[in-house]
């Protein structure tokens, strides 16, 4: 989008509030949204929040500000609704990075295991899966299977190494997949920051690239390190004494933890300033006014998909 001006920026904004009232409309937004979108949603959250939230509404229309999987989500869980997104093009490279054929593949040679798949993947492979789980609850979910069945984790390798870890489980297979914002970070980056920012907390995603390092630093170097899910980030910090924290995660949400925590004198930095999601950011507030006004950009996903993708994410909203 070219730059808008702050004022035409609250103008669409009063006129999305109007809107959600007329056509009585919700709107659902990621924490790595734009600070606009985010002042006008109704809920902020993770992946599992809004999974959980799209599930308690009972609007007619549900906005899902967020890439294009977690409104294939909320379409699976609200059949009878009428989901929309924004920009229908703001894809995930997490989410590309394993097809269903791909999984077929997988599962055929390993025909007894149980296929457990992160919410960020498409409804075709959620369709192919016995579970589904977020980075708030991956361990959980790993943690409710008996532990002499054999797992296929998909499809982010730096989540599934860190559930492997906590879980002390060697009958989890992982695969290769990568978040491109989070596989940037290197332990280097950690380092140097806690180098130059001794008295911080540091809060790290668990798809982020320097994750078994970090456990191996917070272990043996007795370091105030986090390893945390955006939601788990939020929490934290809110609850937190400390007054300096490092996040390593997608810039767009300090935002809400500066919004959440204002007037407290806490100083919330993130460890890169170019971990920024583009696909996320294709969601900009004269999108969310067009689909509002003209109720376009539906996402539906076939029922026989549907349902199958529908009992694996039941099962992911039932551990948290």
């Amino acid at each position: 989008m070219t730059q808008i001006d702050l004022q035409t920026v609250k103008d669409m904004q009063k006129r999305i509030l109007e809107l959600k009232k007329v056509k009585n409309a919700y709107i659902i937004a990621h924490n790595y949204q734009l600070p606009e979108i985010q002042d006008v949603a109704d809920y902020v959250g993770d992946s599992l929040g809004m999974a959980l939230e799209a599930k308690k509404t009972d609007y007619p229309i549900v906005v899902v500000c967020g890439v294009h999987f977690m409104a294939e989500t909320a379409a699976i869980l609200l059949p009878d609704r009428k989901v929309l997104i924004p920009d229908p093009n703001a894809g995930c490279s997490l989410a590309d990075s394993i097809t269903a054929e791909q999984l077929k593949e997988w599962k055929s040679k390993h025909p007894d295991a149980v296929v457990v798949s992160y919410v960020n993947t498409t409804a075709e492979v959620k369709s192919l899966s016995d579970y589904c789980c977020t980075s708030s609850n991956a361990v959980k979910v790993v943690q409710s299977i008996p532990e002499d069945k054999e797992i296929l984790f998909l499809p982010d390798m730096y989540l599934g190494m860190y559930v492997k870890e906590v879980t002390k489980r060697e009958n989890i297979h992982i695969w290769p997949g990568e978040c491109h914002v989070h596989a940037k970070v290197k332990p280097s980056d950690i380092v140097k920051a806690i180098k130059e920012n001794p008295d911080a907390d540091f809060l790290v995603h668990p798809e982020c690239g320097c994750t078994t390092s970090c456990m191996y630093m917070r272990e043996k170097q007795k370091i105030d390190l986090h390893i945390l899910s955006t939601g788990g980030m939020v929490k934290h910090i809110k609850e937190s004494d400390k007054k300096k924290f490092i996040v390593a995660t997608e810039i767009g949400i300090i935002y809400r933890l500066k919004k959440e925590t204002k007037g407290e004198g806490k100083e919330i930095r993130p460890l890169r300033e170019d971990m920024i999601c583009e696909y996320m950011k294709m969601i900009t507030i004269d999108k969310l006014l067009r689909t509002l006004e003209e109720e376009i950009y539906e996402v539906k996903v076939p029922p026989e998909i549907a349902e199958r993708a529908r009992l694996a994410v039941e099962r992911m909203l039932q551990i948290v």
